[in-house]
């Protein structure tokens, strides 16, 4: 296993999956300005196609998995400083960035939640395409405590996760949510113990990752795209995608071991 290093963020190279790591483990992993130029950083390692990655994990270090902005001092904190005169200028300079290339990432994004997702945080782990929970984990939507509103695009998110009358609760209560209780909402898609919870995500990044990830990235884009297209839009959307997909020699090579009646060895290709 190589480790890649970057301002409070790693990259551990486990083959073609890419296990991405906030790591500032002392605040919990709460998001400063050094952490996100670390972001960056990481997901242009990530994305360089020479690095041959087909999967990605985002998890936290130490027992957080991120608990939101931080708000403790120096770099990161003055963006959401009282005194500051535009509290959101930092999500379109910094966070919105970021989250666009989780969204348009080309290969499976699972994100392992370790431990408290708060603020950002939790919109962090609403990224992923499959969201896996240790036990002890929960989710707070806690902005509503130090008087702001949601971001990180949970308002897009939540609603269409768990529908509006409990995306309201979460965020206008600001209660913490459970690892269990966000399962059996439909939030998240499984809960595991604590210690098993890597080995179960790497299980599941390492099954993506052997998949037909060009049609697996066109997946992701379909059901991105879908809560704000009509239907006929959608059609159109499955049409181009499916015609994408069929150029691939993953597609020969499926058809081809299902007609053979043998295991595909798909490539990413």
């Amino acid at each position: 296993m190589a480790q890649h290093e970057f301002e409070k963020v790693t990259v551990e190279s486990h083959g073609n999956v890419a296990v991405l790591k906030l790591n500032d483990p002392g605040a919990l992993n709460a998001v400063s300005m050094e952490m996100l130029k670390g972001l960056r950083q990481a997901m242009d390692h990530v994305e360089k196609a020479e690095n041959g990655y087909r999967c990605l994990i985002m998890t936290g270090t130490g027992r957080g998995f991120c608990a939101g902005a931080n708000l403790q001092g120096g770099a990161g904190s003055s963006e959401f400083n009282p005194e500051a005169r535009d509290a959101g200028a930092a999500l379109e300079r910094e966070y919105h960035p970021f989250l666009r290339r989780l969204k348009t990432l080309r290969m499976p994004f699972v994100t392992a939640v370790n431990g408290p997702a708060a603020g950002v945080g939790m919109s962090f782990a609403l990224m992923g395409d499959l969201i896996l929970a240790s036990k002890t984990a929960y989710f707070m939507q806690a902005f509503r405590r130090i008087g702001l509103v949601p971001d990180g695009g949970s308002t897009w998110l939540l609603p269409r996760l768990v529908g509006m009358a409990r995306a309201k609760e979460l965020s206008l209560l600001g209660e913490k949510l459970s690892a269990e209780t966000a399962l059996s909402w439909g939030l998240i898609n499984r809960v595991y113990d604590e210690n098993a919870l890597l080995d179960e995500a790497m299980k599941t990044a390492r099954e993506l990752a052997a998949g037909p990830t060009v049609a697996l990235s066109l997946i992701r884009k379909l059901y991105w795209e879908s809560p704000d297209n009509s239907y006929e839009e959608q059609l159109n959307l499955e049409r181009w995608s499916q015609k994408e997909a069929g150029r691939t020699s993953d597609f020969t090579e499926g058809v081809a071991a299902f007609l053979q009646k043998r295991p595909a060895k798909f490539e990413g290709k």
